[in-house]
C-alpha cells in the first residue's frame, strides 16, 4: 500500500481491479479544503486514459512492475515469440500488448512490463525509435525538394510511412515507433 503522495509518473496501482499506470501527476492546493492529488491515469490493458483526484494520505494499492528486455524472435500464428535476455525462456505476447509492433523486426529488443507479484505480462514497449530500410517508395524527382511533400515508402516491416520526397529504395531511414513518422535519413 502507498499514500496518495506518493505517486509519481510510472507508479502501477491496482484500483477497482485493474491496473493503471500514473503519466501525469499534480499536488493541488486550493484556496479553501485539503490538498487533493490530481492523476492522469493509463489503463494497462485497454489504453483508456482517465484523470482521478485523490485526497492526501489516501491508501492506495501499488503493484510491483519489473522492466526487462526481451529480444523478438518470431511470429508464430497470432502471438509474437520472444525471449527473456536473462533466462532465455520463451514467452508469447499477443499483437496488442505491444507497442510500435508493426516497426519491429526479428531480433529486436523490447522492454517488457510484467506485475511481479503474478508473472504477468502488461505490455511491451518497442525502443521510440527504430532504423528501418525502405524496401519500396516512387523514384524522387530531381530539383524536387524545395517543398516539404511527402510520399508514401513501405519500409522492411511491411509498414508504410511518409517520407520526404529525397528518400529512394533502399536508403535507411530513422522512425518513430510511437507514432509512425519519419524521424531523419541514416547514413549506412
Amino acid at each position: 500500500m502507498i499514500k496518495s503522495q506518493d505517486i509519481k509518473k510510472g507508479t502501477c496501482i491496482r484500483m477497482d481491479g485493474k491496473l493503471y499506470f500514473c503519466i501525469d501527476f499534480l499536488h493541488v492546493k486550493p484556496g479553501k479544503g485539503n490538498t487533493i492529488m490530481r492523476t492522469t491515469l493509463k489503463d494497462v490493458v485497454s489504453g483508456r486514459v482517465l484523470e482521478k483526484r485523490f485526497n492526501i494520505g489516501e491508501a492506495l494499492e501499488d503493484v510491483r512492475v519489473e522492466r526487462r528486455p526481451y529480444q523478438y524472435l518470431y511470429l508464430d500464428g497470432a502471438d509474437y515469440i520472444f525471449m527473456n535476455q536473462e533466462t532465455f525462456d520463451q514467452v508469447p505476447i499477443a499483437k496488442d500488448l505491444i507497442t510500435g509492433v508493426d516497426f519491429m523486426k526479428e531480433s529486436d529488443i523490447v522492454e517488457v512490463v510484467s506485475d511481479a507479484d503474478t508473472n504477468t505480462i502488461l505490455y511491451a514497449e518497442m525502443p521510440v525509435k527504430t532504423v528501418l530500410k525502405v524496401t519500396y517508395t516512387e523514384p524522387g524527382e530531381k530539383g524536387n525538394t524545395a517543398t516539404n511533400a511527402l510520399k508514401e515508402a513501405t519500409v522492411e516491416t511491411g509498414a508504410k510511412v511518409r517520407v520526404p520526397l529525397f528518400i529512394n529504395t533502399d536508403d535507411l531511414i530513422r522512425v518513430d515507433t510511437r507514432t509512425g513518422e519519419y524521424c531523419e535519413r541514416v547514413k549506412a
